[in-house]
């Protein structure tokens, strides 16, 4: 089963996809697979239209966003053409018109965010030094304060770290570089783990966080943070992109030009960040009304 994902993945490089392209189409079909094990199926290189239908039942009812679950289904699709190609099986069992989940109009500029007291008890939860180690707590911090994508996070190098000015050079969507700067005190958490990653196996690596394999890798640290929701008892999951929209929203209701929120977004253009964040603080706007 590990060859056929390796080939698939080797496919995926032979089309000129991105590094990121890859990674996040293999996990995918990781995940897939791993969901089909669970319910009994050993995969042959065959897939059933009933697999599909079920397995985006069971993301539906684990609150997955529709973005997510049609991302996934996009892989599954893909993952089908190759299994077609490759002769594994002969139909297309992935139907994207059928299959991708509608977004209601209008809804999809609705964000979700943490509220302030939210925040507030997760970054007291990241001070607890017998919870959460201080690679955790840095990784944390720089979600909460940087609002990168979790791709970026994981390519931080060592190298693009300005401890002088306080930033960080971030390489973005398309290779596009953006410089962001970094609390003080983040820049301390930052400086610390850097110490104790002296003792790595890895430290060698021109990465700034690393697993128990080297670089640290995405899925890691949607496993870390799914941990810590559970250690912490949040009654909303922590999630890297969840941390993204909240870093904007704030900056956004805390009257921020969107102009700057946008290149500390690193989004390709200003209406991107107009139609997720704009719309986002109408609670806010409403509070404001009525104090009045």
């Amino acid at each position: 089963m590990m060859m056929l994902i390796e080939e698939f993945k080797n496919n995926l490089i032979e089309d000129g996809k991105s590094a990121n392209t890859v990674q996040s189409y293999v996990g995918d079909i990781s995940a897939f697979i791993k969901y089909l094990r669970k319910m009994g199926v050993e995969f042959d290189g065959t897939l059933k239209r009933f697999y599909i239908t079920s397995y985006k039942n069971y993301l539906s009812d684990n609150s997955y966003e529709p973005a997510t679950i049609n991302k996934k289904v996009n892989s599954i699709g893909a993952f089908n053409n190759f299994l077609i190609e490759k002769s594994y099986m002969t139909e297309n069992v992935v139907d994207l018109k059928k299959d991708k989940i509608k977004i209601a109009y209008g809804s999809e500029e609705q964000v979700e965010v943490y509220s302030d007291n939210q925040l507030e008890r997760i970054q007291f939860y990241i001070q607890n030094q017998k919870k959460v180690s201080l690679r955790d707590k840095m990784i944390i911090q720089l979600l909460i304060f940087t609002g990168v994508r979790v791709s970026e996070l994981c390519d931080i190098k060592l190298k693009n770290i300005d401890y002088l000015l306080s930033q960080i050079k971030i390489i973005g969507k398309g290779g596009k570089v953006r410089e962001v700067p970094v609390k003080f005190e983040v820049m301390d958490t930052i400086q610390e783990y850097i110490s104790e990653r002296n003792n790595n196996p890895y430290k060698a690596s021109e990465y700034l966080i690393l697993g128990q394999r080297g670089a640290i890798r995405r899925d890691a640290v949607n496993t870390l943070l799914e941990r810590h929701t559970l250690k912490g008892n949040f009654e909303i999951k922590l999630k890297p992109h969840t941390f993204r929209h909240t870093f904007c929203t704030r900056l956004i209701n805390k009257g921020i030009p969107i102009t700057t929120v946008s290149k500390l977004a690193g989004h390709s253009s200003i209406e991107t960040t107009a139609k997720f964040y704009i719309n986002s603080s109408k609670e806010e706007k409403m509070k404001a009304v009525s104090l009045l």
